[in-house]
């Protein structure tokens, strides 16, 4: 899951900065990106880890699975040094150890549980917080470089934690009648492909570390404070300050990521063929035979 969302991450940015940039909240954007190859590529690869990270709500966490999630910067930033030659400064690196170390504390603290439903009023509260994030993102569109890279990433995020939200109950929907007829189920599509909208907008115009770490720590505090009071998200006994410092650890080292919100690649038309051709081959390799 942490390796599919940091390839994903990586090959969407790719894509992003190759497109002509974009001033309005518009879909017209996933559209241009559908036509760029490793868009598409970054994209099955989200798929592969949205699926695994909606298997691992059955049963585990939000606050554990959505910071697993925020790991997957990581890999994007490892990728990123290896394949297109970024320069990541020491701080950053040093950000990426220490969420490293907030996630391993995660990890040892959570307890596995199943999920408790939604009432109809958290229901409907998801349905406001669409709207809500649609119309923020309307006036954020309209910032430019990292002011917009970072409130379009953070947007980002809080509509990706309503799609867990949505996801963590859904997990737990055993026949597929009632997981197809579930309102959730569409709450999740919904909230994902604006969470996606905003996701392109932001990586458009800044570094693709800051946009993604915006988003992460917007998506995390939410999503975590949702599962403890209404899901049913379990920390083991006497491990509860573990809990708090990994959670606590994971969000500064996101937050301190947004701190570098230059862009480490621009749009050079010259060089998107070689970035591409990367990628794709680094798909075949993948692909199954």
């Amino acid at each position: 899951m942490i390796a599919a969302y940091g390839l994903a991450n990586l090959l969407q940015s790719v894509a992003a900065t190759r497109t002509t940039p974009h001033h309005r909240f518009d879909p017209a954007l996933l559209v241009r990106l559908a036509g760029h190859r490793t868009y598409l590529l970054g994209l099955g690869c989200q798929a592969l880890g949205f699926v695994l990270a909606f298997l691992a709500r059955r049963d585990l966490p939000l606050f554990l699975v959505q910071a697993s999630v925020a790991a997957g910067l990581g890999v994007t930033a490892l990728l990123g040094v290896l394949v297109l030659k970024w320069r990541l400064p020491t701080a950053e690196v040093l950000l990426l150890v220490l969420l490293l170390t907030g996630i391993t504390a995660l990890v040892v603290a959570a307890r596995p549980a199943p999920s408790r439903q939604l009432g109809p009023a958290a229901v409907a509260g998801l349905v406001v917080a669409l709207g809500v994030i649609g119309g923020l993102g309307v006036l954020a569109v309209r910032l430019h470089g990292a002011p917009g890279s970072v409130a379009l990433g953070s947007l980002a995020g809080l509509a990706f934690s309503a799609a867990a939200v949505a996801a963590r109950p859904l997990a737990s929907v055993h026949t597929v009648d009632a997981f197809l007829t579930h309102p959730l189920l569409y709450l999740l599509a919904a909230h994902s492909v604006v969470g996606q909208l905003l996701l392109g907008l932001a990586m458009q115009r800044g570094s693709t570390t800051a946009a993604v770490a915006a988003m992460d720590a917007a998506g995390a505090v939410p999503a975590a404070i949702v599962g403890l009071l209404l899901l049913g998200d379990r920390i083991w006994p006497g491990r509860e300050w573990l809990a708090t410092a990994g959670f606590l650890i994971t969000l500064v080292a996101v937050l301190g990521l947004t701190r570098y919100a230059e862009p480490q690649h621009q749009h050079r038309p010259g060089r998107a063929g070689k970035a591409d051709a990367v990628f794709v081959a680094l798909g075949r390799q993948r692909a199954p035979s």
